[in-house]
Order: C-alpha cells, then structure tokens, then sequence
C-alpha cells in the first residue's frame, strides 16, 4: 500500500460532512481506513441544521471510491456506552487502530445574557465530554500498541472568543484535557495534540453570531480577523494538519497546539 499512512486505522467523529468528511477524505488519500462516527440528527439549542444519514452515507461512498475501507455508525458523541459499543465493532472489523480524531462539534451564539443553562449543557457535553467520550472509546485499543490521538480544538481554544462563550470555554477545556493525557500517555507510546482552526467554511455557521458583530457589537468584530488576508480557511487545510499528527511523521510530536489559524491568535 502506498500513502503517508497506509494501512493505518482511524476513528473520526463528526465524520459526515464539513471537516470531518475532509480530514476523512485526506486521509483516505493516504492509505487509511475509516469508522466514521456522526449523530445525524439536528439538535434543539443548535440554530444550524446538523448532518443526516445521507450526508454520512456520502463520506463513506467519497472512502470507498478511493480503495478503502469505510465502517459508519450514527452515535451521539455524549452517549459513551454506545460509542464505546460502536468503536468496539468497528475495530474488531477492521482488526485494529491506529489514532483517533475527535472532531465532533458545535456552536451557539449569544451575549453573555442571552446564553442559556441549556447552551451551556449542549456545547459543553457535545464538544468537551463528547471528546473525551471519543478518547475513552478510542483509548483501550491503543494502549498496547502506541497510537495518536487528535483532538480538534478552535482558534477559540487559545484567545477569548466573545459571543460564544460556552464554544470558547468548551475548546479551552479541550485542550487542558489534551494536555493531561498528553502527559499519563506518552509512557505507553500514544501521542496527544490539538488542532486550532480559524473559521472554515463549513455548515457550522450560526447566523446570529453575524448579526451580532454587525449590529450588536462591532467593537467586537476585530477578534475575529485573521493576520492573514482571509475571510475563512478551507477544511483541506486543517485536514493536511490532522494528516501530520496522525502519521508516523510526528512521532515525537505530543502535547501539542497545532494552529491552522491565518494568524487570528496573534492579533
């Protein structure tokens, strides 16, 4: 097999559309096979529709048309029973794994008075338990053998994001997370890093959060502008970061903020 990370078996959540159908994708252009997690199910306190089984069904069409292999399962990231349960069979299908992407995600927008207890619970369970969710369901197969995991953070894991505060705190979270497993891991061989995206074009896109830069609070809008003169990434871009960390490339590479950012966190 040919490819940077031929034969290597990867866990990706949030998998059916967006970026993690990207980094999908990418990296089923260099060799690996997939289990590809997503809920397929819109939620309440999320004003963006989420993926569908279709959406799903198309990453892993997009897989096997390239040579590889492509198990799906429709997991909500917070239900660790079974994504645990899903991750177990995948694995034994595929006979193994090799790293796991964490990219499941979402995003609401508020001032800090409109926020609610109930898109503080959503954000909060989706994209910091939903990922140590997917850890824990990844790790067990690792453990023996050495592994990667990737953990996809946001540009708002590093600076102080406004108007998305439970977004904000919730990749911050992400990252300390990261951090301390980074640390009790790195004795069995798995390596432990995070990505930070600037704004990617993909379906999460809340329109609020436009209205409220532009009509609300445009002293605000500075936060959000790259160093470098782009309005947004494309999803090929942070794949090719999720690429590196999960190939033998960056074998001694732990612990680390991998920033794919246009320079929005040094402004």
């Amino acid at each position: 097999m040919n490819g940077r990370i031929a034969g290597k078996r990867v866990l990706i959540t949030g998998a059916a559309r967006g970026m993690g159908r990207s980094h999908a994708v990418r990296l089923a252009e260099e060799g690996a096979d997939l289990i590809l997690v997503d809920i397929c199910a819109s939620l309440p306190d999320v004003e963006y529709p989420l993926s569908t089984p279709e959406d799903l069904a198309e990453t892993a069409r997009l897989i096997t048309g390239l040579g590889r292999r492509a198990i799906t399962h429709i997991v909500d990231v917070r239900d660790a029973e079974a994504l645990t349960a899903a991750v177990d069979s995948a694995v034994a299908e595929l006979g193994g794994l090799d790293a796991s992407v964490a990219n499941a995600g979402v995003l609401t927008a508020g001032t800090w008075d409109t926020t609610t207890s109930e898109q503080w619970r959503t954000v909060v369970d989706v994209n910091l338990i939903g990922t140590w969710n997917t850890c824990a369901a990844a790790l067990p197969h690792l453990v023996e053998r050495g592994g990667s995991l990737v953990n996809i953070s946001s540009a708002a894991g590093i600076k102080g994001s406004p108007l998305h505060t439970p977004y904000t705190a919730s990749k911050h979270g992400v990252v300390g997370m990261s951090k301390a497993l980074a640390n009790e891991l790195a004795a069995v061989g798995v390596r432990v890093n995070t990505v930070h995206p600037t704004g990617v074009e993909t379906g999460m896109q809340p329109a609020s959060l436009h209205s409220l830069l532009v009509d609300k609070r445009p002293d605000l809008a500075p936060i959000f502008q790259n160093a470098l003169p782009i309005v947004m990434a494309e999803a090929a871009d942070i794949s090719n970061a999720v690429l590196f960390l999960v190939s033998d490339e960056s074998r001694y590479v732990t612990g680390l903020e991998f920033k794919v950012d246009a320079g929005v966190t040094i402004r």
